[in-house]
């Protein structure tokens, strides 16, 4: 790691929704998160005008409606928009540019997408194993649809993985359930 280094690491994702409290019922349902706090609540709103859009490098004309953070268990926070404006598409596509899914380790990955299922998402396939330098018996991942059709990774390496061995350097792996933090 850079020893100069100003990064610490992720502290929040955020996303766009078409609809806050239907978003969070999602991740609460689906990844056990909890409700931190509104940054902008409904009746608060819509947050609009110059400023927004300078500060957000959004389309004049956008609203921003509802802001809310959520935090996951063993982090990062999920903040949650609710925007309305002259130029919203539909959620980006792994094959799009930019950041394109949020993965989150998961310790049981089937009982994970049931859980993602029952909230009204979707599995895309069964789970696959973790390829070449992730590979492990029991190394493995999935790709899931939020019900507004964002990417959701789940993935899960209990095991070593082969490019450990080449180097000290380790991927995040937030810390055991019991661990103390």
């Amino acid at each position: 790691m850079a020893q100069d280094s100003a990064c610490r690491g992720i502290d929040h994702v955020g996303v766009t929704v078409p609809d806050l409290d239907a978003a969070t019922d999602f991740f609460v349902r689906a990844l056990g998160a909890e409700v931190l706090y509104d940054t902008l609540r409904r009746e608060d709103g819509p947050n609009s005008g110059t400023g927004l859009e300078q500060r957000l490098g959004v389309p004049p004309g956008s609203r921003q409606w509802a802001i809310r953070m959520l935090a996951l268990p063993y982090g990062p926070g999920l903040e949650l928009f609710e925007f309305d404006g002259p130029r919203q598409r539909d959620a980006a596509l792994p094959c799009d540019f930019g950041w394109q899914h949020l993965a989150v380790y998961v310790d049981d990955l089937d009982r994970a997408v049931a859980g993602v299922e029952a909230a009204g998402g979707r599995a895309l396939s069964g789970p696959h194993p973790l390829p070449g330098p992730e590979a492990g018996p029991r190394n493995r991942m999935v790709y899931t649809r939020t019900p507004w059709g964002s990417s959701l990774e789940l993935i899960t390496y209990p095991d070593p993985q082969p490019y450990e061995e080449h180097t000290s350097l380790r991927r995040h792996r937030p810390p055991e359930k019991d661990a103390p933090s």
